[in-house]
């Protein structure tokens, strides 16, 4: 499979993974689990059998049969996760040399294709060329949460002609705290650069990190940030 479908992949099984119902018992755990079992069949087809006894075994008589198929659904995800992680996706952290700003730029576009639902881009320093950068490349139909913190009224005429050309629902707001700068994607995947989005490796080397253990303890941090910064549209 292309590294790009192994990337859409990936986001799809951890979205699934976050998502997993609390018990086979919840109103949602068939949908779930016919999705889980469709991802995992894509990632390993040979084990297709094995996926599909889980599947139904998931809706057996015995509760603990039941809740020990649902289980082993899950650990599976989990295992299908890290294992596209180590041989297929690369590595979590990518240096990017100084003046490399189209190898930059690569590096942000592989992972905005790969969105179907939300991108969150934080950055105190987003601008119109920012917008016209990256935003073409975000699949039509997604949501777009941008927080910044300066050049925000310059910033603000772009986003709503990028809403418009690009079929694209866009927030904007603005916090006087921002430092950092992330982007997430459809609240299952975080990345974290070192330079502005709009500098990339331009000034200096940049380094461009995904960010897994503490993804949700981050999102939420932004998440409450978002909530508190002032809007503008």
């Amino acid at each position: 499979m292309p590294a790009l479908e192994m990337s859409i992949l990936l986001a799809e099984i951890e979205d699934s993974i976050r998502l997993a119902p609390a018990r086979v018992s919840d109103p949602n755990a068939v949908a779930w689990i016919g999705r889980a079992t469709s991802l995992l069949k894509r990632w390993d087809p040979d084990r297709s059998l094995i996926f599909d006894s889980y599947a139904r075994g998931a809706f057996g008589i015995s509760p603990i049969i039941a809740a020990s198929n649902f289980t082993s659904i899950l650990m599976v995800l989990h295992e299908a996760r890290h294992d596209i992680r180590l041989n297929e996706v690369g590595p979590l952290s990518t240096t990017i040399n100084h003046g490399a700003v189209l190898d930059y730029f690569e590096e942000i576009r592989k992972v905005l294709i790969t969105a179907r639902k939300e991108v969150f881009f934080v950055d105190p320093y987003l601008d119109a060329e920012f917008v016209s950068r990256y935003l073409p490349h975000i699949h039509a139909g997604a949501s777009v949460r941008l927080l910044g913190k300066k050049a925000i009224a310059a910033l603000t005429p772009a986003v709503g002609l990028a809403a418009e050309q690009f079929q694209l629902t866009i927030a904007l707001r603005a916090s006087p705290d921002l430092h950092d700068r992330f982007v997430f994607i459809d609240r299952a995947r975080g990345f974290n650069s070192g330079p502005s989005f709009k500098d990339g490796a331009r000034f200096a080397p940049a380094i461009f990190t995904e960010v897994t253990d503490a993804l949700q303890s981050v999102l939420a941090t932004y998440e409450q940030m978002w909530a508190a910064a002032s809007i503008h549209c």
